[in-house]
């Protein structure tokens, strides 16, 4: 390839993240179809911009941050048809007694439910949260009470 990377290179890459993105779009967009829209096209950037990474966590960082955009702009794009599909994300949950929780997140506002998801399921600090999101860490420490205020309300309300 022109870009540097080896074929193998980019299948690795691939095979390692997709996962992680898929469920990160997925919680954003609350679609499959548009999550998976979204790692494309988180995929075909790091194609074209071919990043040199010091560390495996720093290329994570970048997707991540980079997924988070491409879903930004969809949002933005079609807050007048967003729709949730909440059988779409309970497909991918692994247990079911999990569905419950993923329902009450699916309920948040996305500016919740992503920080949410980055801190508790993929172990970002606050810091880290703050540069991809491009908020303070205070901003970002304030949308983690907020959100886990409306997450246990939601919570409680789907179990009662």
């Amino acid at each position: 390839m022109s870009d540097g990377k080896s074929a193998k290179g980019i299948n690795e890459v691939v095979e390692e993240y997709s996962d992680i993105l898929f469920r990160y779009c997925l919680v954003i967009l609350g679609n499959a179809q548009d999550a998976q829209d979204a790692v494309q096209e988180t995929f075909i950037r790091y194609l074209r911009k071919s990043p040199v990474f010091d560390n495996p966590d720093h290329e994570k960082a970048w997707l991540l941050k980079v997924a988070a955009n491409i879903c930004r702009d969809m949002t933005r794009f079609r807050s007048k048809h967003q729709t949730v599909d909440i059988d779409d994300v309970n497909v991918f949950v692994k247990e079911r007694e999990d569905t419950h929780i993923i329902d009450a997140l699916m309920s948040l506002p996305e500016k919740f439910r992503s920080v949410l998801l980055l801190h508790y399921v993929e172990g970002y600090k606050t810091e880290e949260i703050a540069e991809m999101i491009k908020r303070s860490p205070s901003a970002v420490k304030m949308r983690l009470a907020k959100g886990r205020a409306l997450l246990k309300e939601a919570y409680q309300k789907e179990n009662y």
